[in-house]
């Protein structure tokens, strides 16, 4: 299971850190092939024996790993201030070797040149207690809670050590930190979803605190680790604060950076990278926003058939009414909603114009655009003006469209290519949402549609009326001398107003 050795692990609240002391061990799961260093979560050690999931299981490891040889230490969380000679005092940071840990809650240690007891409370926080009590807490509570925060902790231990490489101690002002943003900003990227989980997590937890026992819990978890007198929910809160943070640190030090500083073009570009990593971080909000709307207007239309639009899509590009002509010559007035990825007609009620039926929808991923001047088309033989079609690349079947005016027809081919911009920034950005982010959209959308009327009008989906800008350019500028809480809202892209539902108003004279 593990690699005998002279390893010393260093086992801190979410992650072992490993580091062979003659750098010649053997491969195992949890020290890579060079025997160099390697953080590796609990989840991780878990993977390598389940048994370790069971409760007790981390006491477990500890005890398996000292009797099979190895060196375990703990990295110190909190400081410990004691006077009694059986424990051992420390500081935060401190690396304590773990000599015997048969107690839950306290351990035998070594440090510098002293053995004593120590809380072994204070190698762990929040979650770990939360994983103890199964009977307050379930899973999808946890994940709910604390969303992907270990993921940002290890990220962190790692971007930390990256800078604490680069800084000049002896002249801070010579340090060069920019490459260290440049070269984890992809690893920024999972600031993102804890950024989207985080409304969530406090409505679960202001729900959990309308109970006694789970106020009584989180403060004794606090009280147990020293922890400074900040409610659980303003810890929390601090990835999103930090991850608003670096854009503004970086500006004020490119500030007081000169340009003949070895360090400026890297500040600078890295100053760029971190607030392209807030945009994708507020891009990424606005479509979870957005795919709840889409989700309210599919259970609106009457006779869906096929996958939920979520499937595939998560945005509403463009949509209006289009005269469809057929193969046979014959016109179908319908309603059309153009998605990223597809595009879905629907065919209105005759006596209540807010009614919509589903009649189909088309891949624009396989389609290819195409622009018709006025006059005969050569495929359908006809007379046609204000006209488009879409070609199947894999059919070679046709579908001609055609719009009431020509202002009408530029906004749809305008939509059609804003769409495929869409789709490619979205690959490049990894713009993705969760399975069960779309499953729980449908979920609540159903729930809220649950015994009433048909009708689109009751589903607002307000879709941006604009083409996005280039990758770099979705973000603002975001002043230094703004507060630090504002900086979240105001790297918000801004959208102009909608005149979907302003149509849609004038098609519901029966309105309820």
């Amino acid at each position: 299971m593990v690699a005998r050795g002279e390893i010393a692990r260093f086992w801190s609240l979410e992650s072992l850190h490993l580091v062979s002391s003659d750098g010649g061990t053997e491969p195992s799961a949890l020290v890579d092939d060079n025997g160099s260093e390697e953080d590796l979560s609990y989840e991780d050690l878990c993977q390598a024996s389940p048994r370790y999931l069971q409760p007790g299981g981390e006491q477990l490891a500890i005890n398996e790993l000292i009797s099979d040889g190895n060196v375990v230490c703990a990295e110190a969380l909190w400081d410990h201030v004691t006077m009694d000679d059986q424990e051992l005092g420390f500081k935060a940071g401190d690396v304590i070797q773990v000599l015997e840990a048969s107690n839950k809650d306290w351990w035998w240690g070594r440090s510098e040149d002293k053995e004593a007891w120590f809380p072994a409370s204070f190698v762990r926080g929040y979650l770990r207690q939360c994983r103890k009590h199964t009977g307050m807490f379930t899973v999808a509570q946890l994940a709910t809670i604390f969303g992907n925060i270990e993921d940002i902790y290890k990220f962190q231990r790692k971007f930390l050590k990256d800078l604490e490489k680069q800084y000049n101690k002896e002249e801070p002002h010579l340090s060069e930190i920019g490459s260290c943003f440049l070269q984890n900003q992809e690893g920024f990227a999972i600031y993102s979803e804890y950024c989207n989980n985080h409304p969530g997590a406090c409505l679960e937890l202001a729900n959990l605190m309308k109970q006694g026992k789970y106020r009584h819990f989180f403060e004794a978890c606090r009280l147990l680790q020293q922890m400074i007198d900040i409610a659980i929910d303003g810890f929390l809160l601090t990835p999103v604060q930090k991850i608003c943070k670096y854009p503004l640190q970086l500006a004020e030090l490119l500030k007081y950076t000169t340009q003949e500083h070895g360090d400026y073009s890297n500040i600078k570009a890295a100053y760029e990278a971190m607030k392209n990593v807030a945009c994708l971080i507020n891009e990424r909000k606005r479509k979870l926003e957005s795919i709840d709307k889409i989700a309210r207007w599919q259970v609106s239309i009457v006779g869906w058939e096929g996958l939920d639009i979520l499937d595939r899509s998560s945005e509403l590009i463009h949509s209006g009414e289009l005269t469809k002509i057929t193969k046979q010559g014959k016109s179908q007035q319908r309603m059309f909603f153009l998605f990223d990825h597809q595009l879905v007609s629907c065919k209105k009620d005759l006596l209540r114009r807010d009614m919509l039926y589903y009649k189909g929808r088309l891949d624009m991923d396989e389609m290819e655009l195409v622009d018709l001047g006025d006059g005969r088309d050569k495929d359908c033989n006809l007379s046609v003006k204000n006209a488009f079609k879409l070609v199947s690349r894999t059919t070679d079947e046709v579908y001609l469209f055609c719009a009431k005016k020509q202002e009408d027809k530029a906004r749809w081919l305008q939509a059609c290519a804003d769409e495929r911009r869409r789709v490619q920034e979205d690959q490049e950005m990894g713009m993705e949402i969760s399975e069960n982010q779309k499953k729980l959209a449908m979920l609540n959308a159903q729930k809220t549609g649950h015994g009433k009327s048909k009708g689109y009008n009751r589903c607002p989906v307000a879709p941006p009326h604009q083409s996005l800008h280039p990758i770099h350019q979705r973000h603002i500028t975001m002043p230094t001398s703004v507060p630090q809480q504002q900086v979240f809202g105001l790297a918000e892209p801004k959208r102009k107003p909608s005149l979907f539902w302003h149509t849609f108003n004038r098609l519901t004279p029966f309105r309820k």
